[in-house]
């Protein structure tokens, strides 16, 4: 802050002009630690103090003043050799005067003699009095204004700060008058009503009837129970580490391992259920049900979803009454559930019967991944683990002649890969953002259905959008037409007719009676050729009949957003010596998410895709096992080149044709037209309000608006803009200003829900504004940072122009976004407020894992928040944008309780462990929210799985289809079978 410059023993100056670099007011507090009462005899105030920890609010343009005392508490007279403005951001915003500013109604002569300056020197205090001087700020931009004033009183300097927050109307209309009160965390658990795996001896449960479309039908092979072992329980309750996690993952302890990890995985998410439960509430008729208000429900991750359990005790009932309702629930609004019970109970309640309540989750999705877990068991070792095959393969390949397009090198190379595998372990296509993934695996179906007339293929993919899109780049394809009965794209039964193109239902299988999708029977079964799936859905196949073998090729799609056992449900069911396997993906973007840290950091958050591509055949390139796509067909060559440094070795290369569609110029919002990435630095505030914790920015609002209303006067179709942000309340807080300002559908998203896909203009707004919250977060893999998949598919969705606006000496703090940063000013493509000193924190590029196609082992890679769906359990548990949802990424918030820090409640942890780090809840409001200590990575947490031992009809929690819940599943892993698929 500059150095004191003693002129002569009488004066004390400062020597040149200062520099206070960057202040955070929330971190650093607004005085400097100041303290009135030990401060000494001169006391000096706080200009423009903080309101509840936050600047004040002024219009830009306006001018605003505050002002100063400073009062000689001494009995002997003291001198004020100056008052000095040592530095201000922006520069000169800041003015001083001995005189009160004049207001509207001051006299003419008064304003004109009203003088400002930026330093008052040589004045004598005398012994008791005070004096009164004046700090102006005219707010010249939007964002924060700091000063830092001196006061040099006889030997001694004392500082003090001053803080203002500019706006615009825009950022004023999101103004909240609803002031955050932090929810309580810490209360006690209540007491189990019932308690799974517990003793209920005696406890009479009457069950409601099933939902009517779940059909009575009765599938091959019923799926069977999985109740999880007491003893197991008790060892994991008690943080007592099981022996097959001890040994970790072999060859011998495949199922126990994954069987021991989902056992965890379910006993976290019967947990976090635990945080709606409620006593003496009341329940109201609607619709022909009854209605419940669950609080905090709209907020919180994991959430209700449709197909979860109730179970009901009345209030005034006696302990040794011990009959219990159990429902379900119809429908999930806001914060109201829909429910339905035994007959009985509608009958009889009144209004303003009370009761006693207990959520439980629909365990079908649960049940099924150990299924496959358990069949896996039985799979081949060179498909499980093909680094202890005896012998490299090497697949004989002919020429072929594409059908659906024009192929590059690579795709070529990796088709004809796939039309000469025979079996053996899984053909990998790594398909980094925009390389043509689709493309491919669409090529090599076709050239299979039309060359091999004996060929049958299983086609998944991770959520129902997609599987939508394989099935519609299939029968677009003009060059090859598709036979009706050889298609056939199969829907969990709770997915809604409406959820899928009407021109595409001609390929999917109806209960024309009740207006529901239905599996075909196996007579039926077997005739297709190609059938189109979620991962989930799979095990419908296996359930209505059909064997091992019968499909001779399994493609998976985005694999490596899968967890492996949820990977293992289609594999394991129909895998056979010489089937052939396809995993495509890029394990370098989003992974799975998975609930329990615990599991996550023993390896449920790694995919199988990940784990292969650590074995030496796939890590060392060999064709014989995986192409990795390098064209990248969709960003300009100036957006695309740190994401390939960075991620891909500088492999990527552009192929993205000139824009043609709009050829728009740049010039007024970019200082360079042909560098289209620009950093807009904003210092902004983090906010919160009412009862959530999610965080927004409204100055970010304001920036992110302004430009999409001066790109779309350019002519911009609103489809073509996207925006990325982090937290789910900013997502809300862009969308009401677009709707107040803009007048267009523009789509707002997490980084989950723009997976897959792109947009001609995307803009990022990255919210955190103070380095508080932002340790908070990069503790806690919240928000962007500390997660670079995240960052890597964020920075990949925009075609010809990306801009990210953000707090710059926030940004800075992680090694990917302080590259990214200093790429755009070191190209003349950054605007805003003042740059933080440049400094290299990791040669991520050089030395990380990163730089190595396979995504390494850094930490926490994975990124829990890798799911960003409507329903908070949807189609599978990474998979991000199954849903156009608001995210899992959200933060600290959307905790199963939703404190602001994890730390801060206890009673949220599994165990009670003293902060979310230790056992962690890890929930939710950010799906991105944990294990940033762990070395496997972040698909920690949402893998919202399902709930409820009990099915509907306990004779029919085998089958899908005759549990109400089996189509309508819940299941950890997809919504695409999850019954609140649609209400995700």
């Amino acid at each position: 802050m500059g150095s004191v410059n003693y002129d002569d023993e009488t004066r004390s100056t400062i020597s040149d002009h200062g520099d206070i670099g960057n202040v955070d007011f929330a971190n650093d507090g607004s005085f400097y630690d100041y303290d009135p009462g030990n401060e000494g005899p001169i006391i000096i105030s706080v200009p423009f103090p903080l309101v509840e920890g936050k600047p004040q609010f002024v219009a830009v343009g306006e001018t605003t003043f505050n002002s100063i005392t400073i009062k000689n508490t001494t009995t002997d007279a003291v001198t004020l050799w100056s008052v000095e403005i040592y530095d201000s951001k922006p520069k000169d915003s800041f003015t001083l005067s001995v005189m009160e500013p004049p207001s509207h109604g001051s006299h003419e002569e008064y304003i004109r003699s009203f003088v400002e300056s930026f330093s008052l020197e040589d004045r004598t205090l005398q012994a008791g009095k005070t004096l009164t001087i004046w700090l102006s700020c005219k707010a010249m931009v939007k964002g924060l204004h700091t000063t830092a004033v001196h006061f040099n009183v006889d030997d001694d300097r004392i500082e003090r700060m001053g803080f203002i927050m500019a706006e615009d109307k825009i950022s004023r209309s999101l103004t909240s008058n609803r002031p955050y009160n932090r929810p309580r965390r810490n209360k006690p658990l209540l007491p189990r009503i019932f308690s799974p795996g517990g003793d209920n001896v005696g406890i009479k449960i009457i069950r409601g009837s099933r939902p009517a479309k779940a059909s009575g039908r009765v599938y091959r092979y019923k799926l069977p129970e999985y109740p999880i072992p007491k003893n197991v329980r008790d060892m994991i309750e008690s943080k007592t580490t099981p022996d097959s996690l001890i040994e970790g993952l072999t060859r011998t302890s495949y199922v126990s391992f994954f069987r021991t990890l989902l056992i965890m995985e379910e006993i976290k998410l019967e947990d976090d259920m635990r945080t709606y439960d409620m006593q003496g509430v009341a329940l109201k008729r609607k619709y022909g049900c009854l209605a419940l208000e669950v609080p905090g429900l709209a907020e919180r991750r994991p959430s209700l979803v449709c197909g979860d359990f109730i179970l009901a005790k009345p209030t005034y009932q006696k302990e040794d009454m011990s009959a219990l309702y159990k429902g379900h629930i119809l429908r999930v609004e806001a914060e109201e559930i829909h429910l339905s019970f035994h007959d009985d109970l509608h009958c009889y309640h009144s209004e303003g019967d009370r009761y006693d309540v207990q959520f439980e989750y629909n365990r079908l999705g649960m049940r099924r991944l150990y299924q496959a877990v358990e069949a896996a068991g039985k799979l081949d070792t060179e498909l499980l683990f093909p680094e202890f095959s005896s012998n490299s393969r090497c697949i004989e390949t002919s020429p072929l002649v594409p059908i659906s397009c024009k192929l590059n090198e690579e795709q070529m190379s990796s088709v004809e890969m796939i039309l000469g595998c025979k079996g053996g372990p899984p053909y990998v296509v790594h398909g980094p953002p925009g390389t043509g993934k689709s493309v491919t695996l669409t090529e090599a179906i076709l050239q299979l259905y039309t060359t091999r007339r004996n060929t049958r293929m299983l086609v998944c993919a991770p959520s129902n959008s997609a599987a939508d899109n394989i099935l519609e780049k299939l029968v677009m394809e003009n060059a090859e037409k598709i036979r009706k009965g050889h298609l056939l794209r199969l829907n969990a039964q709770a997915r809604s007719l409406e959820d899928i193109r009407s021109d595409y239902l001609e390929f999917c299988c109806i209960n024309e009676e009740e207006s529901v999708f239905n599996c075909p029977i196996f007579e039926q079964l077997v005739k297709y050729r190609i059938v189109i799936s979620t991962y989930t859905s799979a095990a419908l196949l296996y359930a209505e009949g059909l064997q091992a073998g019968h499909f001779t090729h399994i493609f998976l799609d985005e694999a490596a957003q899968a967890s492996e056992p949820e990977t293992m449900i289609p594999i394991s069911h129909f895998y056979r010596r010489n089937t052939t396997v396809v995993l495509a993906g890029d394990p370098v973007q989003l992974g799975p998410v998975i609930f329990s840290k615990d599991a996550e950091s023993y390896g449920l958050g790694k995919s199988y895709m990940e784990r292969l591509c650590e074995c030496r055949f796939y890590k060392e390139g060999d064709q014989n096992y995986v192409t990795k796509l390098v064209r990248n067909y969709r960003c300009h060559k100036k957006i695309l080149f740190l994401p390939s440094e960075l991620f891909y070795k500088g492999d990527l290369i552009s192929c993205k044709e000139e824009d043609t569609l709009y050829p728009l110029t740049w010039k007024e919002l970019l200082p360079d037209a042909e560098f289209p990435v620009l950093f807009l630095g904003v210092q902004g505030v983090d906010e919160r309000e009412g009862n959530n914790p999610s965080w927004f920015n409204r100055i970010e609002v304001s920036e992110v608006v302004e430009i999409i209303m001066n790109l779309i006067e350019k002519g911009l179709r609103s489809q073509d803009i996207g925006v990325i942000t982090p937290y789910r309340q900013q997502v809300l807080k862009i969308n009401r200003a677009l709707e107040t300002f803009v007048k267009s559908e523009i789509k707002v998203g997490t980084v989950e829900s723009f997976q897959g896909q792109e947009r001609e203009v995307i803009i990022i707004s990255t919210v955190r504004s103070t380095i508080k919250h932002n340790e908070t977060d990069k503790r806690h893999c919240l928000g962007f940072l500390s997660n670079p998949r995240r960052f890597n598919v964020a920075i990949t969705r925009a075609r010809s122009l990306l801009i990210v606006i953000g707090n710059p000496h926030i940004i800075c703090k992680d090694e990917y976004w302080n590259k990214f940063l200093w790429h755009c000013a070191d190209n003349g493509s950054y605007k805003g407020c003042f740059l933080p000193e440049k400094e290299e924190i990791v040669d991520v590029g050089s030395e990380g894992e990163y730089n190595n196609w396979n995504g390494g082992e850094q930490t926490s890679f994975d990124d829990w928040s890798a799911n960003e769906k409507n329903n908070p359990r949807g189609e599978n548990w990474g998979m991000p944008a199954a849903a156009e949802a608001d995210d899992w990424g959200d933060y600290p918030s959307q905790a199963p309780a939703g404190a602001d820090e994890w730390g801060d409640y206890p009673s949220e942890t599994p165990t009670a462990a003293d902060n979310w780090g230790d056992y962690s809840t890890q929930t939710p409001d950010n799906w991105g929210e944990n294990s940033s200590q762990t070395s496997v990575n972040w698909g920690k947490y949402p893998t919202e799985a399902s709930s409820g031992p009990d099915n509907w009809g306990q004779d029919s929690i085998q089958g899908a289809a005759d549990n109400w819940g089996e189509d309508l599943k819940q299941t950890p892993t997809g919504a695409a079978d999850n019954w609140g698929e649609d209400l995700k």
